[in-house]
């Protein structure tokens, strides 16, 4: 969507735009925020796209992932909280592209089955099938974009005895909803956002307890009574689990929060990118221009604090590459600026760092175009002051408002303490319902005081 994005900016901006194909695999855009309550084979027998679950909500703020071209002001015509519900964040960027009419170029119900490079012509054969009639076809293409994301093929390690585990037992790839843990003791297997995620949902529905298991270190919040880490699993009998620090306890549930593998299907092995997620992918010039063949592109590769934004940032400086507009330097010179990069990387120390330095990439791309740049400074402190919310309270971090960074408007506190809502629906989002004396107090307000 960045990228078609991209392409009609310039467009209207009176440049000359190549013919552009989209191959879009599901029914509708939206990537991983195109939720379905399917999981594992879609309804075509593919394999599905979509980690969203119900009651998904933003885990970072808004502010940090707001478009540069396109506000949160200029979509909903009024303030909204800073950590927005999944079926807001669609409406906000399926609006955008709505807006700049970009759905002509995208043939939906449409998957890629290869894609082969001809050195000869120096062109690329893409064969895709349309998943509703079942018709194949093949097209030549000069150039290449991926942009399906590396969020959607799950890695699934294993452990001793797991298979007599007789409970449930899913990837976080195919969780939907915390509603069946209420009254189960779940283990989350993993240490990052997910587990984080999925670990409040389940402790928001219900759930007797929640585990997690880490394997390098544990997050390190401050639970609440029910919520507790331990190190890793290291086998199963039935349902008890036994940790590496000795312990052991019995589980009903069982969630691989794991992580998720570069996975390209439709990509040969000299074009694939194999890569582990990090904040650079080394193979990569300027993080999107693949090493291996310059006419071909990756948007959202890398690790992500950034996510919308760094999207657009990229798209804009792959669209000036495909037009000539943004010159290639030689591959000796590629390979050197990667060098410094991933040379950078290497030595980051802490999560800040790894802010300011996906900042200082984006900063990097904006200014090779004419993406409007943004204050990158203000959206890293956006970020570390997210952290900081969490560490002080992991429960409530999303009831905190920030400051947009593009309109200098200031989020409204959410109607409902986030604890409390239970439906995630746009129209409940939207709604202006009275707030309860609950909720005052919550909100630390005077009881005997009038509803805001």
């Amino acid at each position: 969507m960045a990228q078609l994005r991209a392409f009609e900016s310039a467009r209207t901006a009176g440049r000359s735009v190549p013919e552009i194909v989209c191959y879009e695999k599901q029914d509708d855009w939206g990537g991983q925020w195109n939720f379905s309550w399917r999981t594992g084979i879609d309804k075509y027998g593919e394999t599905v796209h979509s980690s969203m679950y119900r009651n998904l909500w933003s885990n970072g703020p808004k502010e940090a992932l707001e478009f540069a071209e396109y506000t949160f002001d200029e979509h909903f015509g009024r303030p909204i909280s800073s950590y927005p519900p999944r079926a807001v964040l669609w409406d906000y960027i399926n609006g955008r592209a709505e807006k700049s009419n970009v759905k002509k170029y995208v043939q939906f119900s449409t998957v890629v089955r290869w894609v082969q490079f001809d050195e000869g012509t120096q062109k690329f054969t893409v064969t895709i099938e349309n998943l509703k009639t079942g018709q194949t076809e093949s097209s030549e293409f000069d150039k290449v974009v991926v942009g399906s994301g590396h969020f959607s093929f799950p890695n699934v390690p294993d452990f001793a005895g797991i298979e007599t585990f007789p409970g449930t037992l899913i990837h976080a790839h195919d969780f939907r909803g915390a509603e069946r843990l209420a009254g189960r003791n779940v283990l989350l297997i993993g240490a990052s956002y997910s587990a984080e995620d999925i670990g409040i949902q389940a402790f928001k529905m219900g759930a007797s307890s929640v585990t997690m298991s880490y394997r390098t270190a544990p997050m390190g919040y401050d639970w609440p009574e029910g919520i507790q880490e331990r190190p890793l699993v290291q086998r199963f009998e039935g349902s008890t689990a036994h940790f590496a620090d000795g312990t052991e306890r019995q589980f009903d549930a069982v969630i691989l929060c794991t992580g998720y593998l570069h996975h390209y299907p439709f990509l040969p092995s000299d074009l694939a990118l194999s890569s582990p997620n990090n904040l650079y992918p080394k193979s990569l010039y300027r993080g999107v221009v693949s090493e291996a063949n310059n006419n071909l592109f990756y948007l959202g590769a890398q690790d992500q604090w950034f996510t919308f934004n760094m999207f657009d940032a990229q798209a804009w400086y792959v669209r000036d590459v495909i037009l000539g507009d943004a010159k290639l330097p030689s591959e000796a010179e590629q390979k050197l600026d990667m060098a410094q990069w991933t040379q950078r990387l290497a030595n980051l120390g802490s999560a800040a760092d790894e802010v300011r330095f996906q900042a200082d990439y984006i900063r990097d791309l904006i200014e090779q175009t004419d993406y409007p740049m943004f204050d990158l400074d203000e959206v890293t402190r956006i970020f570390l002051a997210w952290k900081n919310d969490k560490q002080h309270n992991i429960l409530n971090y999303r009831d905190q408002v920030y400051r947009s960074v593009m309109t200098g408007t200031m989020a409204c506190e959410h109607h409902t303490p986030w604890l409390r809502e239970l439906d995630d629906s746009l129209e409940r989002y939207l709604s202006q319902p009275e707030e309860d004396e609950l909720e005052r107090m919550v909100r630390g307000k005077d009881s005997s005081a009038s509803p805001a």
